[in-house]
């Protein structure tokens, strides 16, 4: 599928955001004062930025408001939703913590859940799509989480957790490369059922239905090279897990060495993100004859 970059920044950023948002809530770290009101800020223009940037890709943008309509059947609607009561959940506690009011954090538990289970919805967004075999699995759910947990802690500076991100995230990135390499022909979809023609015989393309790109070739069909892939799965799973985790192991435990770490995290994040979308075979593309391999 077409890797915009308005989607790509929406679901890293967002996902950095609540992941942020989600330790602060929880109390792994309580700054106070100035220092607070950077470290949410951070969070929240992170997590509400993310979102802003969604709505670039939307045709209409004015209408963004109706995703708000549909929560019953969509899980777009769903994550609009889970955003607003998560941000609105999360606000006392960063005001307590600016003020130094000292309010109970048990709202910030609650809201700290709530960011797991914004990105939840964000990712239920692509694996429910049965249309995209490389999608619709449960790696896709597994790799956002895994992303909203490395990226959280490591601009939280927690070590530990950041650790345990690394490796799932890791582990999330292979399953979910390798399980959907062979997604779209374990499907089973072809030419031939595509446009229903396989009752007849081999189904092939004469000639192109459009003389040039439609919507559903310009968003939904996308050819990446081999060239490409070679080099941007090892700068995925390397800058996005692998390096973070050496650099918060073999340096000083300072917060100049997690901030290096989160951006080399959110480069290698950018770069997964972009094979995401990038290698997202639609079964539409059988009816134009275009496969990626």
């Amino acid at each position: 599928m077409n890797p915009a970059p308005s989607v790509i920044a929406f679901t890293v950023l967002s996902g950095m955001g609540f992941g942020l948002l989600a330790f602060l809530g929880a109390g792994f770290v309580q700054p106070v004062g100035w220092l607070a009101f950077a470290h949410w800020g951070l969070g929240y223009a992170l997590a509400v930025g993310g979102l802003t940037a969604s709505t670039f890709h939307l045709g209409n943008p004015q209408r963004a408001l109706r995703a708000f309509t549909q929560w019953k059947t969509s899980w777009l609607s769903r994550e609009a939703w889970a955003a607003v009561i998560t941000l609105l959940l999360l606000a006392p506690v960063a005001l307590s913590d600016w003020l130094g009011l000292g309010w109970p954090r048990v709202i910030g538990l609650v809201g700290a859940v709530a960011c797991f289970g914004t990105v939840f919805t964000t990712s239920m967004i692509y694996a429910q799509i049965a249309a995209v075999p490389r999608w619709n699995n449960w790696t896709v759910p597994a790799m956002f989480l895994s992303f909203e947990l490395t990226g959280g802690a490591l601009l939280s500076g927690q070590t530990l957790p950041a650790l345990i991100g690394c490796a799932a995230l890791i582990g999330a990135l292979f399953a979910h490369k390798t399980k959907g390499d062979v997604a779209f022909a374990k499907r089973g979809q072809t030419l031939g059922k595509a446009t229903g023609l396989d009752v007849v015989g081999m189904a092939s393309v004469f000639e192109q239905p459009h003389t040039s790109p439609n919507y559903l070739m310009r968003e939904m069909i996308y050819v990446v090279a081999r060239k490409h892939l070679s080099r941007l799965w090892p700068i995925a799973f390397g800058a996005a897990a692998v390096v973070p985790a050496v650099l918060i192991v073999g340096l000083p435990h300072h917060p100049l060495t997690f901030s290096l770490a989160a951006l080399v995290h959110l480069t290698g994040a950018l770069a997964s993100r972009w094979l995401f979308f990038a290698q997202a075979e639609h079964v539409v593309g059988l009816y134009y004859g275009q496969r990626q391999g």
